[in-house]
């Protein structure tokens, strides 16, 4: 099976694109280039009724928000940062507060709220996605 792509929607302003991959057995992924995001894996049971076993968003006005980050890559770093600051050699750094006093997931603009360049990769009986984000020197604090 090979990789498919189509458009989910708008978010901000910027247009959405989901890849969808499948496989020989019946499953089925569905990838979001915002965010890179996994919007949904489905897997056949025993009897081949497949379920898809993602929580995610319906809408694509939803990611503008994702809370929880539903199937996001997150970063910078993951989890918060007190006060959106941290040392490296003894050097201070201060990043975006976007969670109360602290920096959460990689600040107010993360890599889950980033438009990604997707290439299909693999071949038809097996498909693959490589997703690439460029984050600048800096960005962020």
């Amino acid at each position: 099976m090979a990789v498919t792509s189509r458009r989910f929607g708008d978010c901000n302003g910027v247009e959405i694109i989901e890849y969808i991959m499948e496989n020989n057995c019946g499953m089925k992924v569905s990838v979001l280039d915002r965010g890179a995001t996994i919007r949904s894996i489905c897997v056949p049971d025993k009897f081949g009724k497949s379920t898809d076993v993602v929580l995610a968003h319906g809408k694509p006005e939803d990611y503008e928000i994702n809370d929880g980050y539903l199937g996001a890559a997150i970063g910078r770093c993951s989890n918060r940062l007190e006060k959106g600051e941290f040392e490296i050699g003894g050097e201070k750094f201060t990043v975006g507060i976007n969670d109360g006093n602290n920096s959460l997931h990689g600040g107010i603009v993360g890599f889950d709220k980033k438009k990604w360049d997707v290439e299909s990769t693999g071949s038809e009986d097996e498909p693959e996605l490589t997703l690439k984000l460029q984050s600048a020197d800096g960005e962020e604090g």
